[in-house]
């Protein structure tokens, strides 16, 4: 058997490009749902930190939850039918995105310690490192991503 070594990516030391780690659920809105999204959280964000060594901190996993919980609640409040939430990751970042049926952009009111409500996209802009909003031919797409590890 004659193998030419010069293609053979392993031949020379290359490794076939690895995909980063997702995982995505639909909700309908049922009771419980936003704690259904809460435990896909918790579940991929163990399972980053083990298979890709995602330096998580307690805090920034924390942070990830909290904005989950967050969109999420987002969807559930605001849209008119189900909604989607799709995690995607690997070692240095992981994103969270939340596509649902409503065309209505998200507000972020201005900061008030004293208003009752209305503060969840303000939560989820002081935790994230990026965050985009944008009309999809369903609805919107809310995505937020966020460095992990040392930004050096």
């Amino acid at each position: 058997m004659n193998t030419d070594m010069t293609t053979d990516p392993r031949a020379l030391g290359h490794l076939a490009p690895v995909q980063p780690l997702r995982r995505a659920a639909e909700y309908t809105g049922e009771p419980g749902c936003i704690a259904d999204a809460r435990a896909l959280a918790d579940s991929f964000l163990q399972q980053l930190a083990a298979e890709w060594l995602a330096p998580l901190s307690g805090r920034r996993a924390e942070d990830v939850r909290l904005v989950v919980s967050e969109l999420v609640t987002n969807a559930d409040r605001h849209s008119f039918g189900p909604y989607l939430l799709e995690l995607e990751g690997e070692a240095s970042w992981l994103t969270v995105t939340v596509y649902d049926s409503s065309c209505a952009l998200p507000y972020r009111f201005d900061r008030d310690p004293g208003r009752v409500g209305g503060h969840g996209m303000e939560i989820v802009h002081a935790l994230c490192d990026r965050l985009t909003v944008e009309h999809v031919p369903v609805g919107k797409r809310v995505r937020a991503a966020f460095a992990l590890g040392d930004p050096d």
